[in-house]
């Protein structure tokens, strides 16, 4: 009866002592199994940035505008103020493909040059009671961060930054914005966005920016009160 006991137990010991080699064994084929699906995913984000941005043709194809407007109306629901919209922006343009990053930054360009107006240069001079002489592109970055609807209103009657400003004259500007396609860019590939960009066809640019012909003058008042009524009237000194 004691043998037959001790044979038991001997065999719930091998058993036993089995068990837990093979348990081992498994774990550890888990854990480089896990390693290497973590490699392979470093390896295929790799791969995409370097097809993607490295060996991709210099573009001039901007990012459709419905998708540009979405992403800045998103950015004002979750910000309150430019340094936030800065850095959400850029995390937002991350998650796009490099050429879509490059894409975002020519679309603004286009933007730009669109506002690059008499008009709205007055208007932004009678706003900063004159103290926004050499800021006018980062005004427009500035309208341009507010959204679609501040953008295209504004530019239909510049009276419509009644809106949008404050009660005393202030210098409205967001040089950051300007940056932003630019510093994901960088971020994602670790190389310059310039170099990406084709300039032989893309020619809305501020090198090509028209000779503006102003319909108003410092020196006369009246002038710009002509182009703009409302603003004039809240604003200038007389």
């Amino acid at each position: 009866m004691k043998t037959k006991y001790l044979y038991l137990s001997f065999f719930l010991m091998l058993s036993f002592i089995q068990y837990s080699q093979n348990s081992i064994v498994k774990r550890d084929e888990q854990e480089v199994y896990v390693d290497s699906v973590e490699l392979t995913v470093d390896t295929v984000r790799v791969a995409r940035i370097d097809l993607d941005s490295i060996h991709f043709k210099a573009t001039n194809e901007m990012l459709d505008e419905n998708i540009y407007w979405e992403i800045i109306q998103k950015s004002l629901k979750e910000t309150s103020n430019q340094e936030d919209q800065e850095i959400y922006l850029t995390t937002e343009l991350e998650k796009l493909s490099p050429k879509e990053m490059i894409g975002f930054r020519l679309r603004t360009d286009k933007l730009l040059f669109d506002s690059y107006t008499s008009n709205l240069w007055c208007a932004n001079y009678i706003i900063s009671n004159g103290g926004a002489d050499d800021g006018f592109d980062y005004f427009r970055c500035w309208l341009i961060s507010r959204g679609k609807e501040a953008y295209y209103k504004t530019l239909e009657n510049p009276d419509y930054l009644v809106n949008l400003v404050d009660n005393e004259p202030k210098t409205y500007d967001f040089e950051g914005f300007w940056y932003v396609g630019n510093n994901a860019f960088k971020e994602v590939t670790d190389k310059e966005a310039e170099a990406y960009i084709d300039y032989e066809n893309f020619k809305t640019t501020d090198e090509n920016y028209p000779i503006l012909d102003f319909n108003w003058n410092v020196d006369e008042p009246q002038t710009m009160e002509k182009v703009c009524p409302v603003l004039f009237k809240k604003f200038m000194k007389k």
